[in-house]
């Protein structure tokens, strides 16, 4: 198998963590890959993906997966791990996956939005930060249900989406505010599949491209 990858993506992390899981990180080769919203589309990922986004997983018959929703099933389903994704707490999982994907597509967009200077729209600045504060809340106040449901996708996408935040606005105070959120956080980035997987910034891509967006300050 083939991956489009980069070890900045938290949704290209999302499929690593299900790799490591599955025991099938030495199975996939890995071509890095520069995907940057705000700029013409990578050539080599359009080839594979129509959507110009990665990660993106070339199987072994040739088939194009897109979307880290779609690669982490077929994965799971290709390894026959149910306890990733079990029946008894599917839409759970879906839903926790669903809110983390959500706050990893916010963050992105705000550090776009963010990126134009001057030319930013406060009005979307706003929105996107009182989106943000919510989901974070709402990651806080289910903070016990997250602990007792056994591992799978939808704490895949909530840690994804955590180490993103930490990656980009690592001064922003989330933890100070919102401690079960933390905690949590902070014992689940031991487990190996996690700690295998943590963000690194390799220094790729166009001058400016990877340095963090002005913070803001959460209070809870």
């Amino acid at each position: 198998m083939k991956l489009h990858w980069s070890p900045r993506s938290p949704f290209v992390r999302k499929v690593c963590i299900i790799l490591e899981e599955i025991g099938l990180t030495d199975e996939v080769e890995r071509v890095r890959s520069l995907a940057i919203f705000a700029a013409p589309p990578n050539p080599d990922i359009l080839k594979d993906n129509p959507l110009g986004k990665i990660p993106a997983l070339i199987t072994d018959d040739g088939q194009v997966l897109f979307d880290s929703r779609v690669i982490c099933e077929h994965l799971i389903a290709i390894s026959n791990r149910d306890d990733l994704l079990p029946e008894e707490a599917r839409i759970k999982h879906l839903r926790w996956q669903a809110l983390g994907d959500g706050l990893i597509d916010i963050l992105l967009l705000w550090r776009t939005e963010r990126g134009r200077g001057d030319h930013a729209d406060p009005v979307i600045l706003a929105a996107l930060e009182t989106k943000t504060r919510a989901a974070l809340v709402v990651l806080e106040n289910e903070c016990a249900q997250l602990s007792t449901v056994g591992f799978g996708l939808g704490h895949v996408s909530v840690v994804c989406a955590l180490g993103h935040l930490d990656f980009r606005y690592g001064d922003c105070g989330w933890k100070a505010a919102l401690p079960r959120l933390a905690a949590w956080y902070t014992k689940i980035a031991e487990r190996p599949s996690v700690t295998a997987t943590a963000v690194v910034d390799d220094g790729a891509g166009p001058a400016g491209s990877i340095d963090s967006s002005p913070s803001f300050t959460f209070r809870n």
